[in-house]
């Protein structure tokens, strides 16, 4: 999922893999690294719409819940943001924002700090 620091070429690459394999059973993965794209470019709408995607494709997936709770919060939809981040809960009960930003390293998705912004405006355990 990462971009390598030029997330418009990525999306780029996510939308090419689309186009080559649109019935992928791996499709999500694809959708969740456009969300994060997205969400470090501060394209919070595509963003959405991309985690929802994801969501389509795999509601289990806890990556595109919390995409999704980002990008909601950053466009101040409160309550969705909440929703999506309960989501999360429920699929990660113990999940907390400082040991997963431990976890995946802080040069590893670019946008970093708007994506951890909006998870902390979603309400999630910091």
């Amino acid at each position: 999922m990462r971009n390598c620091g030029q997330p418009e070429e990525a999306i780029r690459s996510f939308e090419r893999a689309i186009r080559l394999s649109p019935f992928d059973p791996s499709l999500f993965i694809t959708f969740i690294g456009m969300s994060v794209a997205y969400i470090g470019l501060g394209r919070f709408d595509e963003a959405v719409a991309a985690a929802k995607k994801a969501l389509r494709e795999n509601q289990t997936n806890s990556t595109a819940h919390r995409c999704l709770a980002s990008a909601l919060a950053h466009l101040g939809c409160k309550t969705e943001a909440r929703e999506a981040a309960a989501g999360l809960l429920e699929l990660e009960p113990g999940f907390r924002i400082s040991e997963w930003v431990s976890r995946i390293g802080l040069s590893r998705i670019d946008g970093l700090q708007l994506y951890i912004d909006g998870l902390r405006k979603a309400g999630l355990p910091e």
